[in-house]
């Protein structure tokens, strides 16, 4: 065999260091391992204890950070191609952030009173802190959200020098004024974000470290695995229900796309999926699991703070949009396995009931978050519970027990993957403070409303623009935060409701991650299944598409307040059950089925049919109602004239449904034989094993 032989497939975590910004580029060792390590401990058991004996908050948020920000500098490199350990500047750095964190501590009820009229060493440590933040917020997300906040702060400075009467205009602020409001109250830096991270979040990756370490990701896998076990759409279901679960471990989009594509795309290659749309069902699966409770993604802690309602509530705002999110997936995956002739595989994989009666208790905590918080606990300790549920049930699984150094291990974890969430956070309250200072919310909000003329739609549509040209260049908690003091207030003049606003924001600035030009979970996927990225972009937005377009119906019409389990029974299932129906709807519009030329005018009629549903108004209902059943009319007349092989996707050069396709490298990363040389040692028959 001649020419050059490809590079075996990059590994899982190659791939979460390359497409996903929230991970830590360093993997430390030794001595410098066990310090990190223990000291990420300590920060965790502290924000346990202080779950159930908390004190003032303030000094609790800037001890928070005094650990996090010297973390950052240890464990993040200054640049992808930096060594692997720490430098002098990065200890440096450390030393400096851990003196200017620290010394609003030492002389914290002077700082505070001097909150208006700070001393030249209160500014200097504002500066170094705010510098430090951005240094640290570079490593772990980028570049652009910290040059996003140099921008703000450039307007808080120079936006005095425009005209007062100007849109943009304010009344201008020096520089002391405007350090004090990062770092001298709780509206900055130490504001609501940052809160969020050093509360909700870091418990909620504690949570994931100690589920994950019980052996519960395995456990998921397996179960995805043995639930769809023999039809041409189990594996694309497999996919999306190990997606779904991963999620709760994760918290990642990126991560749980790798995670899942590393174990799941030799599964969907040999069943016939293409590359793209392998990747694309990849990708939306693990999109998925930061839409869906009982843990959402980090915005949603942010939610619950800005509207002041329990985490529970926003649970319950999402659990339509999330069930017709899946909906539309499945659909979707039961029209592609149609159209690219897919076929059951025999996957190696426990069978079900053992696995559950076995492994089940994986899933108590899960359950146990949610029914706590219904009995009226906080979400902290109704996690912190659930923490210590799935401790004590790790020792039902020998291999998979707690040990002190295991749970230590994992303790630590948690706390290390907080880091570029805190970091991320304390940046976005800097934007915050500038916004709050400056009076800029209010006139944005007027902008957006003069360009709309005042329609509710137009405005929508550009809020919606706005959120996912903004999360394409930041994380999603930035983007939502960023969002949420500047862009909401335009929704909310029209009359739309927080709830509303807020969760209509919170779905578009996670679907940034799936939208082109620079979807990083389609890009993950691509990098995985060697398809073309951009086409595995359009796939997965094609699979997410009814996640783009449900926001605008409870944001649109009155009725869509149901939507999130807002009125009474009968208007919430009236708008689940039309909005499931445009669902359906959409999925026959954008899956390409009926397939073929006969299909085409059946597939416009579809798509007319869900945009008319999804007014969620009597008559437009009633018309979207009417334009489907003469689809479904059109539909088995035009199937008559049908050829017979036309439900499946054409091979482009020979006309014919197109095969598994074959890579140069096994899910193993060994080298595949040539077609017809069975490799050294393998079984002449019999399907591939995947574990």
């Amino acid at each position: 065999m001649t020419g050059t032989t490809a590079a075996p497939p990059p590994s899982p975590e190659a791939l979460i260091a390359e497409f996903d910004a929230e991970r830590p580029a360093r993997h430390l060792s030794g001595t410098l391992s066990r310090a990190v390590t223990l000291i990420a401990l300590g920060l965790s058991v502290y924000v346990l204890w202080w779950t159930f004996f908390p004190g003032s908050v303030l000094p609790y948020r800037m001890l928070f950070l005094a650990v996090v920000l010297p973390l950052v500098f240890v464990c993040y490199k200054p640049r992808r191609r930096s060594g692997n350990g720490p430098g002098a500047a990065d200890w440096a750095l450390a030393a400096l952030s851990l003196a200017a964190c620290a010394y609003p501590l030492v002389v914290f009820d002077d700082f505070i009173r001097r909150t208006f009229d700070p001393t030249v060493l209160d500014t200097v440590a504002g500066a170094v802190i705010c510098l430090l933040i951005l240094e640290a917020c570079r490593r772990t997300v980028g570049w652009i959200l910290p040059a996003v906040c140099l921008v703000f702060l450039a307007y808080a400075y120079y936006g005095g020098y425009l005209p007062f009467d100007w849109l943009l205009g304010h009344r201008g602020y020096d520089i002391d004024r405007i350090l004090a409001s990062f770092v001298m109250g709780t509206d900055g830096v130490y504001g609501v974000p940052l809160d969020v991270a050093a509360t909700y979040i870091i418990l909620f990756t504690i949570y994931g470290a100690v589920l994950d370490h019980s052996g519960a990701g395995r456990f998921f896998v397996d179960v995805s695995l043995a639930a769809f076990r023999r039809s041409r759409a189990a594996p694309g279901r497999t996919v999306t229900l190990a997606g779904f679960l991963l999620g709760t471990v994760s918290g990642s989009g990126v991560a749980t796309t790798v995670s899942v594509g590393s174990v799941a795309w030799p599964i969907l290659r040999r069943a016939g999926y293409p590359r793209e749309q392998g990747g694309g069902v990849l990708a939306a699966a693990g999109i998925g699991a930061i839409l869906s409770p009982p843990t959402l993604g980090a915005a949603a802690f942010i939610i619950a703070e800005y509207m002041e309602v329990g985490y529970l509530t926003v649970l319950i705002y999402a659990l339509i949009p999330t069930l017709l999110y899946y909906l539309g997936i499945f659909l979707a995956i039961e029209i592609d396995a149609r159209r690219y002739g897919t076929h059951a595989v025999a996957i190696d994989a426990p069978r079900l009931g053992p696995l559950l009666r076995r492994f089940g208790y994986h899933f108590s905590s899960l359950f146990v978050i949610v029914a706590l918080m219904a009995l009226g606990q906080s979400p902290f300790r109704a996690v912190v519970y659930a923490t210590l549920l799935a401790f004590a049930l790790s020792f039902l699984d020998r291999e998979h027990r707690l040990t002190p150094r295991r749970a230590a291990r994992a303790l630590a974890a948690g706390a290390l993957g907080v880091l570029p969430v805190a970091a991320t956070c304390a940046a976005a309250g800097m934007i915050v403070a500038v916004v709050t200072l400056t009076g800029l919310g209010l006139k944005a909000s007027s902008l957006i409303v003069g360009v709309s003329g005042g329609v509710l739609a137009v405005t929508a549509l550009m809020c919606a623009l706005a959120v996912l040209l903004l999360g394409l260049a930041v994380p999603v908690t930035a983007s939502f935060v960023i969002a949420a003091v500047i862009i909401a207030p335009a929704l909310k003049d029209l009359g739309v409701s927080d709830a509303e606003t807020y969760m209509f924001i919170f779905y578009y600035a996670v679907l940034s991650e799936v939208s082109p030009p620079t979807a990083l979970s389609a890009f993950a996927a691509s990098a995985i299944t060697g398809g073309n990225a951009y086409r595995t972009m359009l796939a997965t937005w094609k699979y997410t598409l009814p996640a783009f377009l449900v926001p605008f119906a409870f944001v649109l019409t009155p009725a869509g307040a149901g939507l999130l389990a807002q009125g009474s029974a009968g208007e919430i299932l009236f708008a689940a059950g039309v909005s499931a129906l445009a669902v359906a709807a959409l999925a026959a519009a954008t899956g390409g089925w009926p397939p073929g030329r006969s299909g085409a005018p059946v597939r416009a009629l579809c798509g007319a049919a869900a945009v008319l549903l999804l007014f969620l108004s009597p008559w437009p209902v009633l018309a979207g109602a009417g334009v489907l059943v003469l689809a479904a009319v059109l539909h088995l007349v035009l199937r008559r004239f049908a050829p017979p092989d036309s439900g499946r996707e054409a091979h482009p050069s020979r006309g014919e449904p197109r095969p598994p396709q074959e890579e140069p490298y096994t899910s193993q990363g060994e080298p595949r034989p040539p077609q017809g040389e069975p490799r050294e040692g393998a079984p002449q028959e019999g399907p591939s094993q995947t574990s």
